[in-house]
């Protein structure tokens, strides 16, 4: 349906930028409602960027895409050629979230958060959860992500998981959780790159709206990874422990570090010694009271996990199990965003907050139970199936845009190894306008917010929202032609 002007309510003239755009009833638009009149916390952004000549928005867009270059906001794509360093696509027009929205989503990501900390206490603790038949033993001792040598171990303020990454999809019934990613969490940097690029290049749109800041998030991230200091000082040493210049997410890394004023370092930089940790430096050794670690459980030290990893330090866990470092997140927080185990979620809120579930997840079958698995092989042709411990777009399929041999093909591995797999409808992702050829077009969004827990928790009112480029993909992954848009969330 062709969109109608902010202010008259007539359709959008020929050269205005959301002239050609028209919204689709199948998809909710974050812009435009059914009838393709501007939502009213859109109006003004529109007739922004109505007063201004498309020439110019293409010109803000280079500027934007510029400013991503040179600054190096890059990530890696790995195929049979190797690494390929990529530089993250930007579009300049930003997603707005209304105030009420916001509050509502920002209630229900701290609700999700304080039950999957207090599910992860327990599992490692007295496992009341699933003595109490909430959840199977095996999907959660079963779990490659489940740590046996966390039993025990006391983990400062309970905080298992200290950066959360919830992306979140929008349909006609509203917010959904599409997965949590706890393990080592990542996309903030592109929030943060996104607002810069984007508040430069549109510096007087951004002044006419009331924009909430989230400039402070590293300021925030550094306070609550010293809140898990053992030595509860206020000036504690922190470290973000990253794998190298080779993983894909190393700008992160390094622009993280810079925000925070800490030291990146690698595992060769640590050293072990009497149950301490200690960084090396052109002084000696000093004492580290906190990482942040951005590498996976497997690598972090060789005398508990992989004894093959280069990549951690030797002694490392012991220094942490007895209580002289503390991890950010801590090791075996992957149990709680397996893609089984995520569909407890809601029963997990249940059992701990005795509340029910302010956000929704997502209809999910488990193929390891007979009827989920019959279901989802009579219906691959309309279903996303996916790993339960996969990421970044990787091992899933996307039943309605596979050919016959590939749904067959996804089928046999589903046959051979049903706990591996879950599937869940093909979501209707909203849209929202993307800058592309000859003006604006609707292209599918998703969010990700971070959610900060230490002693308390603490949002940024932001979020990495992730976009599909191509037009009528799905797939928001930058790994798989995704880029990323600010979101503006209003004061009100």
């Amino acid at each position: 349906m062709p969109v109608e002007q902010a202010e008259s309510g007539a359709p959008a003239e020929e050269g205005h930028l959301f002239a050609g755009y028209e919204t689709d009833p199948a998809f909710y638009d974050e812009m435009f409602d059914a009838d393709g009149a501007p939502r009213a916390h859109c109006r003004a952004l529109l007739e922004s960027l109505g007063e201004t000549p498309h020439a110019e928005i293409a010109i803000m867009q280079e500027r934007a895409e510029r400013s991503f270059l040179h600054e190096g906001i890059t990530f890696s794509v790995y195929g049979e050629e190797g690494a390929l360093e990529r530089i993250i696509p930007i579009d300049i027009i930003p997603r707005i979230i209304a105030a009420e929205e916001w509050d509502f989503l920002e209630r229900g990501l701290r609700q999700r958060l304080e039950a999957l900390n207090l599910f992860l206490a327990d599992i490692y603790g007295p496992g009341r959860v699933i003595a109490d038949g909430v959840i199977p033993a095996d999907m959660v001792r079963g779990c490659p992500q489940f740590r046996i040598a966390m039993r025990g171990v006391e983990v400062a303020h309970s905080t298992y998981v200290s950066v959360c990454g919830t992306d979140l999809v929008r349909t006609h019934d509203g917010f959904l959780v599409l997965e949590d990613n706890l393990r080592v969490p990542s996309g903030v940097s592109y929030m943060l790159a996104n607002r810069a690029a984007v508040k430069t290049s549109l510096r007087n749109v951004f002044r006419r709206h009331k924009v909430r800041g989230i400039e402070d998030y590293g300021r925030l991230l550094r306070r609550t990874l010293a809140e898990l200091s053992p030595r509860g000082d206020r000036d504690p040493t922190i470290v973000l422990l990253t794998p190298g210049v080779y993983n894909s997410a190393f700008y992160e890394h390094m622009f993280l570090a810079r925000e925070m004023g800490i030291e990146l370092v690698q595992g060769s930089d640590l050293v072990a010694r009497n149950g301490f940790v200690y960084m090396r430096t052109t002084g000696g050794l000093r004492r580290v009271d906190v990482i942040y670690r951005r590498i996976d459980d497997d690598f972090l030290d060789p005398l508990a996990f992989r004894p093959d990893s280069v990549l951690g330090t030797p002694g490392l866990f012991n220094a942490y199990r007895l209580g002289n470092v503390a991890i950010a997140n801590a090791p075996g927080t992957g149990v709680a965003d397996d893609k089984s185990v995520y569909a407890y979620v809601p029963e997990i809120t249940r059992y701990f907050l005795n509340e029910e579930p302010l956000l929704a997840n997502v209809e999910t079958h488990l193929c390891r139970n007979p009827e989920g698995l019959e279901y989802t092989l009579d219906n691959l042709d309309k279903l996303v199936v996916k790993e339960v411990g996969g990421s970044g777009g990787h091992g899933m399929l996307v039943g309605p845009h596979a050919t016959r041999e590939e749904r067959e093909t996804f089928a046999e591995a589903i046959r051979s190894d049903p706990a591996n797999y879950i599937s869940q409808p093909t979501l209707d992702l909203s849209c929202a306008p993307c800058l592309a050829e000859g003006g604006a077009a609707p292209r599918h969004v998703d969010l990700r917010p971070f959610i900060l827990r230490g002693q308390e928790t603490r949002l940024v009112p932001g979020a990495f929202c992730r976009v599909a480029l191509t037009p009528g993909s799905l797939v928001v992954n930058s790994s798989q032609g995704g880029g990323g848009k600010d979101l503006w969330v209003l004061s009100g």
